[in-house]
């Protein structure tokens, strides 16, 4: 079992965060003595919040899919999870359509400004990696 310090550095996220995602009834930690404790279920939970959040899901929609996700013992809510995570995958691939648009935009312009000032020294930029590991 984690305190909330534990897993906040576990996820590199702060304590108020977490506290509001509890409140908003995204993640629901055990209580021992009133303090709350995480397992690693809640750990791996906390990790898929936080990637749907990353990917701008709005926390209603998360909400929603954790009602639907908490009511799959009482009655199949797969097709409906499906659903809302297809929609927002649309919504992630949409987002990377527009930032790759964006990244040859802005490498056009430092092209253009290179051309332009040759002798200005190019900063060193780590290109990412294509096999880089996703948490």
């Amino acid at each position: 079992m984690y305190t909330i310090s534990e897993i906040s550095r576990l996820t590199d996220t702060s304590a108020h965060t977490i506290r509001y995602y509890e409140k908003e009834g995204l993640l629901f930690p055990k209580r021992q003595n009133g303090q709350r404790r995480y397992n690693d279920q809640d750990v791996t939970w906390l990790r898929f919040v936080l990637r749907l959040r990353e990917t701008h899901m709005p926390i209603e929609q998360i909400r929603s899919y954790v009602t639907l996700f908490l009511a799959h013992g009482e009655q199949d809510t797969t097709r409906e999870r499906l659903a809302l995570l297809e929609a927002h995958h649309a919504n992630v691939l949409a987002q990377l359509a527009a930032l790759q648009e964006t990244e040859r935009m802005i490498a056009e312009k430092v092209d253009t400004y290179r051309r332009l000032h040759p002798t200005i020294p190019a900063p060193d930029v780590v290109q990412p990696s294509e096999n880089a590991s996703v948490n």
